[in-house]
């Protein structure tokens, strides 16, 4: 038996267990796929300052993001297809961030519909929200998330068109899937996955099929997803969005100074420094590195969160070192979901918190409140 100690444990096993063309989905970042390593090597790059002598008793990670409660300053992050990593697993992962308490991301692109997920939980999750072409769908969606009594609605700024990424091309991965004879046979070798998808009915993407006009099946989504991101989305529909919502807004995909004064002006209660995980602008800063100036010019006035490379609780410490407020894990969790289903997001959550709460006390603190820049060695972090 595999003992289970980081979310690379997690990533091995789940590489085993997933057909190649989903893991890859996950395990991947556009054309040469620099940004992507680099959202993860950057941590590396920073360095702590330990302290001794300190008493460590009684340590509490919990804070809250954009006024909720939680047990670590980590959120699930939105990831297209979770309920291909396993069978179900939007409901899974979110069952478990409700058991650990932490906040659940809900993806446009989710396999698992809105209702789903709401039907099989308790605690309010967050719903991410890509613009498309279809205001008139836009709007359901929204008010379907109202519904559901999702607390927090994150909209995603960067898809307006999709970045290239080799490997879902050379996988045929498309919505639906290619099923070609190499990923047949690649899906063969997956039983354990493959019983989970026969007993489940969920297999599309549920927020979508029935509940646009013309798309009642996976044959159809095709034609409708590869017309339907809008590349003219501005922050003029931000702002109609805000207005459609009404709760607490969350704006993804922040990378310079200028937009995240923007998204101050927006009136958003959070932004998110990111580049989705490496996989729209390949050449772009890693997030840890466009974090510090964005905390620098807006940090007063809007709460920053990230994303993008956090493998481990030390990652989430550096990056709250730096100024974010919350930080998301979207690889981490769905290797997780790969590996073991809901109990391996549990495992991820685990192993990150574990991380952060010893590390934040070999840093000489006992709360989050109190950890700042000082626990890193100046030079090794960016400015």
């Amino acid at each position: 038996m595999t003992v289970i100690t980081t979310i690379e444990d997690l990533r091995q096993l789940a590489q085993r267990r997933v057909p190649r063309m989903f893991y890859d989905y996950a395990d991947s970042g556009s054309w040469t796929e620099g940004t992507y390593r680099a959202n993860e090597s950057d941590f590396q790059k920073i360095k702590l300052r330990q302290r001794v002598a300190v008493n460590m008793e009684n340590r509490s990670t919990a804070t809250r993001m954009v006024g909720i409660d939680v047990k670590m300053p980590v959120a699930l992050a939105p990831v297209g297809l979770t309920g291909m990593q396993h069978a179900d697993g939007e409901i899974l992962a979110a069952q478990a961030a409700e058991k650990f308490g932490v906040p659940f991301t809900l993806s446009t692109m989710s396999i698992c519909s809105i209702e789903d997920v709401a039907a099989n939980t308790k605690a309010p999750f967050w719903f991410q929200l890509y613009v498309m072409r279809d205001r008139d769908f836009i709007e359901r969606l929204i008010d379907r998330a109202k519904a559901a009594g999702c607390s927090a609605l994150v909209l995603t700024l960067d898809l307006q068109i999709i970045g290239q990424r080799h490997k879902d091309l050379k996988n045929g991965l498309s919505a639906p899937p290619k099923l070609t004879l190499a990923n047949l046979l690649n899906m063969a070798t997956k039983p354990r996955w493959g019983l989970g998808m026969l007993g489940t009915r969920r297999h599309g993407f549920g927020n979508i099929v029935g509940h646009v006009k013309g798309v009642e099946n996976m044959g159809s989504l095709s034609e409708w997803t590869a017309q339907q991101f809008d590349p003219r989305l501005n922050w003029g529909d931000v702002e109609w969005i805000k207005k459609r919502w009404g709760g607490k807004l969350i704006l993804k995909g922040i990378q310079d100074v200028i937009d995240a004064r923007l998204a101050v002006e927006s009136g958003a209660d959070a932004l998110i420094v990111s580049n989705h995980g490496g996989r729209q602008l390949d050449g772009a800063q890693s997030s840890i590195e466009a974090l510090p100036a964005i905390v620098a010019e807006v940090g007063q006035k809007i709460e920053v969160h990230m994303d993008g490379g956090i493998r481990s609780g030390q990652d989430v410490l550096k990056a709250w070192a730096l100024g974010a407020r919350g930080t998301y894990i979207g690889r981490a969790f769905a290797y997780g979901l790969g590996a073991m289903g809901g109990a391996g997001v549990s495992k991820a959550l685990e192993i990150i918190h574990k991380e952060l709460d010893l590390t934040m006390a070999f840093c000489g603190h006992t709360a989050m409140g109190t950890v700042d820049r000082s626990i890193l060695l100046p030079g090794t972090f960016p400015t």
